[in-house]
């Protein structure tokens, strides 16, 4: 059925051509967007003047000499009323020969209300500015698979008008956050996407090859934190980058491949000074671009206006598990993980990975707002140890809703220590551990020349679909989707490939490193 609707919708686009009108022209005449025809109509309507507008045609309903089209260009629907009397016959003629629903026409005429108070406008002249060749689904019904839904965002957006204005919000989120740094004196800066070393967070990274320089390189996988900490070293005291990042890992609810994250970094701050500027922005958001501070995230009630909970890793590690974090062996965690029937990998959980186990099955249950503070020093390898308790290091990360949603510190600028700390992940990728850091003695040595007291933050656009709540393939226009396994159409050309070809297995382990 399909292929007949469209091989009839292509004889239409013939006939067009035939009588010398082009299907696609390059330029619409419209003198009004359809939302501003609708602030204005009272007025063009008592002058009488003649409106240009154009839209795609969502339904058709009428017949015999009168006809109702719905137009819709984006910024509103209105109404068009094609009479047989109004327009000359050739005109509408040719509107009943060539014109299906999704086609996007260009109508001038001038404006009335219908005696069931519809405001309309009444067609003296159509011009069609692209032809539709295949039928949009049903706008009641929708696209319901959500598969097809990605594939076919452009279809989910057209049809479903909560979908455009999530996505609105999402480019109100991001405006917030820029006028948010730029209000309080920071400079916006672009580092590298491509790296000959990745740093900034544990994750495994994507690998591509630079044919000039003949060499792999890494796409980033976080937006440029040793990069602007280098920028802290040359005397640039506040920047901030808010862009693209890709991890290799897998696919979950709140976790993707490629996504956009805020990373900021201001010189002579710490943490605790980073603590408060993360409640106003958190807050600033919330109100901004949602026009509340509460919030329900997965079945969780969240107010960011409340007063914000500490939460110390290793006191609440040692009170739900009975282990002390900073003393307990690799033996031990293993056992207190099989104890609480928790998954993991005997070969692969080193006492880092075990007790963040321990702490995620205790994170499932926070609400939030909070604080997670106090995390040892084998857990971040970038941050500055708290001079009280030299074993812990001065982090926080921010925890809403079961999840982390976002991480500050005060970055370490001691480069011994530093050296130290790259060489201990380095001694973890040599083992195999594919996320730990990559020891980066370029970054060390730039520490060498001083970098003053810092606080960094880093947060991702996982924030803005946990206060949609929806998932985070959900909150982005067009998450990656593995191709059709069988199918793919290149121009007129159709392909058919082995299963093999593209089906390839998934990686299926999440990466639960937090933003940053």
């Amino acid at each position: 059925m399909r292929d007949d609707i469209i091989a009839e919708r292509k004889r239409k686009l013939a006939l067009l051509r035939e009588r010398g009108i082009d299907p696609y022209p390059a330029v619409s005449h419209r003198t009004h967007t359809l939302a501003s025809l609708i602030a204005a109509f009272d007025t063009c309507e008592q002058s009488g003047e003649t409106v240009t507008v154009a839209g795609r045609s969502m339904s058709i309903r009428g017949q015999g000499g009168l006809s109702f089209v719905d137009l819709y260009d984006g910024t509103g629907r209105f109404q068009a009323v094609f009479k047989q009397d109004e327009l000359s016959a050739e005109q509408f003629a040719l509107f009943g020969e060539v014109v299906d629903q999704g086609d996007i026409l260009e109508v001038s005429g001038t404006l009335f209300t219908t005696k069931r108070g519809q405001q309309s406008v009444l067609v003296k002249e159509w011009r069609m500015l692209t032809k539709s060749l295949r039928p949009l689904p049903d706008e009641w019904y929708g696209i319901k698979d959500e598969d097809e839904r990605y594939r076919k965002r452009y279809l989910d957006i057209l049809l479903n008008a909560d979908r455009k204005v999530m996505f609105e919000k999402r480019s109100h989120f991001w405006r917030t956050i820029r006028d948010f740094m730029y209000a309080r004196d920071f400079i916006e800066v672009e580092t590298p996407v491509l790296e000959n070393v990745t740093g900034g967070a544990e994750a495994r990274p994507f690998v591509t090859h630079h044919h000039a320089l003949d060499i792999d390189v890494y796409l980033r996988i976080s937006a440029g934190e040793l990069w602007q900490k280098k920028l802290m070293v040359a005397g640039m005291s506040k920047t901030f980058e808010i862009g693209r990042i890709f991890r290799n890992e897998g696919m979950s609810y709140e976790h993707a491949q490629d996504y956009t994250q805020l990373e900021f970094y201001e010189a002579y701050a710490d943490f605790s000074h980073g603590r408060r500027t993360i409640v106003d922005l958190y807050r600033t958001i919330a109100q901004e671009v949602f026009g509340t501070t509460r919030f329900t995230i997965r079945g969780m009630e969240v107010d960011l206006v409340h007063e914000w909970e500490m939460i110390d890793f290793c006191t609440i590690i040692h009170e739900r598990y009975g282990i002390d974090p900073l003393t307990v062996t690799r033996e031990a965690v293993h056992r207190t993980l099989a104890e609480h029937d928790i998954s993991f990998s005997p070969d692969e959980t080193d006492i880092g990975r075990g007790v963040d186990l321990l702490w995620k099955q205790i994170r499932k249950s926070v609400a939030g707002p909070a604080f997670l503070i106090g995390v040892p020093v084998y857990l971040e390898p970038l941050a500055k140890r708290d001079p009280a308790r030299l074993e812990v290091v001065e982090r926080f990360q921010v925890i809403l809703a079961g999840t982390e949603m976002g991480k500050g510190f005060s970055e370490l600028n001691d480069p011994d220590d530093q050296r130290e700390r790259f060489l201990a992940q380095q001694a973890l990728r040599d083992a195999g551990d594919e996320e730990a850091q990559m020891a980066d003695m370029d970054f060390v040595e730039a520490l060498e020349y001083g970098m003053p007291p810092t606080f960094g933050f880093g947060v991702s656009e996982r924030l803005f679909s946990f206060l949609m709540d929806v998932s985070i393939r959900e909150a982005q226009l067009f998450p990656l989707m593995r191709p059709n396994p069988f199918r793919l159409q290149a121009g007129a050309g159709t392909f058919e490939l082995n299963a093999n070809d593209v089906n390839t297995p998934a990686n299926n382990k999440n990466n639960d490193t937090p933003p940053r």
